[in-house]
């Protein structure tokens, strides 16, 4: 009789347990479907039942992450949007330590922190600079074709490129000359064409390339912005923030014309 009680006992372990397991793949699968219908805020509900389910899940961590980072960035409430993209880098950074041989974890906290960084004045995002630097780097090295690290990268430069007068001095100070001096206009075009090469249906490669060539402004630059933010206008809506993407898009094409 003992026997057969621990025999049913072991069993509904078992199946407790793999019910479990299914749980978490059940809620990633109605996460990813979330995602593709553009409902982040229950695409991210659904990584978190994940999660809770598997604290270790790669997949659901990387994935939490990403909702967290795009619900923040049109988050009209500052303290709101600060606390997402924090909640974006915690689980990123766990992402990263479940596993730090895939390139997605990586790019996921090397965009958490670029928005978190944004938050903050000209001094504190240069902090950030090199630890955003760096995750960009290792997600390029598991995939060196990753639309979105390559993104990163030339944002990198970009915002290197913006700053000035005390907040250069700082940058160069707190990076050190070698990597400082490794930022260029022509590094920033170069990474995002590749981004945008790599995924040319995101809006976000083409807004981005847009304003960096407004922001380089050599000869020809401000027609290939127009040309890539006139991309964005007719582009298709794939994901939550496209429809903010062409907004600003719009926006940008009124101050060329201006």
């Amino acid at each position: 009789m003992l026997l057969r009680y621990l025999t049913v006992g072991s069993l509904l372990l078992v199946a407790a347990r793999g019910a479990a397991a299914q749980s978490a793949a059940d809620h990633i699968a109605l996460g990813d479907s979330a995602h593709a219908a553009l409902k982040p805020v229950e695409a991210l509900a659904h990584y978190k039942e994940a999660i809770a389910a598997d604290s270790t899940d790669y997949a659901a961590l990387w994935r939490a992450a990403r909702e967290a980072v795009d619900l923040g960035e049109f988050e009209p409430n500052r303290q709101k949007q600060h606390e997402y993209y924090l909640e974006g880098q915690g689980y990123a950074k766990r992402a990263v330590a479940a596993d730090s041989a895939d390139a997605e974890g990586h790019f996921a906290l090397a965009r958490a922190l670029g928005r978190v960084a944004l938050t903050l004045g000209a001094k504190e995002r240069v902090r950030y600079a090199k630890e955003i630097r760096h995750e960009a780097q290792e997600a390029l090295k598991y995939d060196s074709l990753h639309a979105g690290a390559l993104h990163v990268l030339g944002l990198w430069n970009a915002e290197i490129m913006r700053l000035s007068g005390l907040s250069r001095f700082f940058a160069k100070a707190f990076l050190g000359a070698g990597v400082f001096n490794e930022a260029s206009w022509d590094s920033a075009v170069y990474y995002m064409e590749k981004s945008v090469k790599a995924d040319p249906k995101r809006l976000i490669h083409h807004l981005d390339l847009g304003r960096v060539y407004r922001d380089r402004d050599q000869s020809g630059d401000r027609e290939k912005a127009r040309e890539q933010l006139e991309m964005v206008v007719n582009g298709e809506v794939t994901e939550y923030n496209d429809q903010f993407y062409k907004k600003q898009a719009e926006a940008e094409i009124a101050k060329l014309k201006s």
